[in-house]
């Protein structure tokens, strides 16, 4: 019997059905568009990502960062998803290890003189109470490597969850950034549209003079005041979406939209960071989707050896002993004693077609989860590729409109001092102030734009450059409301004081 389970030990430790995870090559290009060296994909997400907002050195924008961290409800829930995962993986490692549990049973019972026997029971019977305290031992022997694959699957679904914490982290700082700086170009187009309606209005009391005086029109009158009306109307629109803007950063950063206000800012927007010419390739291998596919592949690829183990034989050592009798006052003597055991070996035999089923899900479940990661990196150089050309192009854009609205103010004063001469009519001068107007919107708009742009990049790049920092979980605020909140976390012990204490 010694040499029987030392055997079984042995193969416990070598066999291991199922494939290897191996991670699949990627077919990557030399270097971006922009000319940044790149090589060979492998999920870094592990590497820090750091404060990356501090970059634009904004303190009301780091604030917001820091409220979002710690009330941002789907990050909570991230969290919790997380938790629930590394639970799941200490659950799989749990059947390494033998299990037992005491099942005390007392019943009043009648037994049946006619129940088989060795001996004949002649009629007797018993009727009277029974008292049961066994304990049951059972430990399933891992041959054919089955839960050390369950393990591996359940630790690579937790690496994953960890990874899409992170993206959900990255992913809601970067609407934060986001939002907040389209307030921000908000901000600077409505100080310029609301610039415009005073001088406007200004031109408006000019032409009722003028009509009064007898030296202008009643038509230069009309257009003056659909001029201000035109303004006036903007200026609710731009209020409109920032006051959409305002309620979409108080629902980031876990605020009733009610209570949150966001003041005005119409200082000028700073220009985007610029970003290291020496970016290391490293940084796009960080991206948390990117290394939440390749975990779920890990784990789909240790399930297939799970569902193999199936096939053969499953070989579990089970014990039972206790006490048993039908009077309490010698249930725990020597003679009440009783015990069984042994292995039980089952072999399958027939199951219908489920376990062969059951391996071609597992062959394409891994299949799906293969594409899927390809399909993130292709994904993740998309968003590189864009955010850098959208980075280029906006600052070519920007240098054009800058010129654009000095070309457009030196034509408004133009045209307004003729119309004073007297020698170009009203509609020049509403065509120039037009025109200078759209051209400095478009100015703080751009702003805006390449701003959210370098935020897109750095998202892209899976946030910030800083690799001296370690990664933890976010500190979040606990909801009092909340079983896993520490102050729900109290050991078995101390919950039994606290019973006795109350009564």
């Amino acid at each position: 019997m010694r040499i029987f389970l030392s055997l079984l030990l042995a193969t416990s430790a070598i066999a291991q059905v199922g494939p290897d995870y191996e991670r699949p090559e990627t077919v990557t290009p030399p270097n971006y568009k922009s000319a940044i060296r790149w090589r060979e994909t492998r999920p870094l997400d592990s590497l820090p990502k750091g404060d990356w907002w501090r970059v634009f050195g904004d303190s009301r924008l780091n604030d917001l960062m820091g409220r979002a961290t710690a009330h941002n409800q789907t990050l909570k829930a991230a969290v919790a998803r997380f938790d629930q995962a590394r639970a799941g993986t200490g659950i799989a490692r749990a059947a390494f290890f033998p299990s037992a549990d005491i099942n005390s049973v007392i019943t009043t019972q009648r037994t049946s003189p006619n129940m088989p026997s060795a001996f004949p029971l002649g009629g007797l019977h018993y009727v009277g109470p029974s008292y049961n305290v066994p304990l049951d031992f059972t430990w399933e022997l891992d041959l054919w490597g089955k839960i050390r694959r369950q393990v591996e699957s359940a630790r690579a679904d937790a690496s994953a969850a960890a990874s899409l914490m992170q993206n959900v982290l990255l992913g809601m700082h970067a609407d934060v950034a986001t939002n907040y700086f389209r307030i921000r170009a908000l901000d600077g187009e409505l100080q310029t549209v609301r610039a415009a309606v005073g001088w406007r209005r200004q031109a408006l009391d000019i032409a009722r003079a003028r009509v009064k005086a007898g030296a202008g029109s009643e038509l230069e009158q009309a257009q003056a005041e659909t001029e201000v009306a035109t303004a006036e109307a903007e200026v609710s629109a731009l209020q409109n979406q920032r006051d959409q803007l305002e309620n979409g950063i108080a629902l980031l950063t876990g605020t009733n939209p009610s209570a949150f206000r966001l003041g005005g800012n119409s200082s000028l927007l700073p220009t985007p960071p610029g970003i290291p010419v020496g970016v290391p390739t490293d940084l796009l291998e960080r991206r948390p989707d990117v290394a939440a596919a390749e975990r779920a592949l890990a784990s789909a690829t240790a399930q297939i050896g799970v569902v193999k183990g199936n096939f053969f034989p499953s070989i579990k050592l089970i014990g039972h002993g206790g006490y048993l009798s039908g009077d309490s006052a010698n249930l725990f003597e020597v003679s009440s004693l009783n015990w069984n055991v042994g292995p039980s070996i089952s072999v399958p035999l027939m199951a219908g077609g489920k376990n062969r089923a059951a391996a071609e899900r597992s062959r394409a479940a891994h299949d799906e989860a293969l594409a899927n990661y390809r399909q993130a990196v292709l994904a993740s150089f998309s968003d590189v590729e864009n955010a850098l050309a959208a980075l280029r192009n906006l600052s070519t854009q920007a240098e054009a409109q800058h010129r654009a609205r000095d070309s457009a103010q030196k034509a408004a004063e133009i045209a307004h001092a003729r119309y004073e001469a007297g020698t170009s009519p009203y509609l020049d001068v509403i065509e120039a102030n037009r025109s200078l107007l759209a051209t400095q919107r478009a100015c703080a708009t751009l702003a805006g734009q390449r701003l959210i742009a370098s935020v897109s990049l750095i998202k892209a790049l899976g946030g910030g450059w800083d690799q001296s920092l370690p990664v933890t979980v976010p500190v979040a605020t606990a909801d009092p409301a909340a079983r896993g909140s520490t102050a729900e976390k109290k050991g078995f012990f101390t919950k039994v004081k606290g019973w006795f204490k109350k009564g």
